[in-house]
């Protein structure tokens, strides 16, 4: 079986919670629209459209924007076991 490694991408990011900042950081990321689905008042979910459909992220999960400027949700232990941020 072939080995593959991830080749360094620069990607951007920024995670999801249920305040003001947070969707204002979702929106400047290019999210549109930043749609929360309040259904459980006690755990919203952010719909995300992907490149395979709608993805649901829980408070806390990460939304990357992808080379493509396309977006996906990543879980925060996921997210942190595969990027390091970049301080600039």
């Amino acid at each position: 079986m072939a080995k593959f490694v991830k080749r360094p991408v620069v990607i951007e990011a920024a995670r999801f919670y249920d305040s003001p900042e947070s969707l204002e950081e979702l929106s400047k990321l290019g999210l549109d629209p930043v749609n929360v689905d309040y259904s459980d008042s006690d755990a919203p979910l952010l719909k995300v459209r992907t490149l395979e459909g709608i993805m649901e992220a829980s408070e806390g999960d990460y939304i990357i924007k992808g080379v493509e400027g396309e977006f996906y949700p990543c879980k925060s232990d996921i997210f942190h076991k595969t990027y390091d941020r970049i301080l600039s």
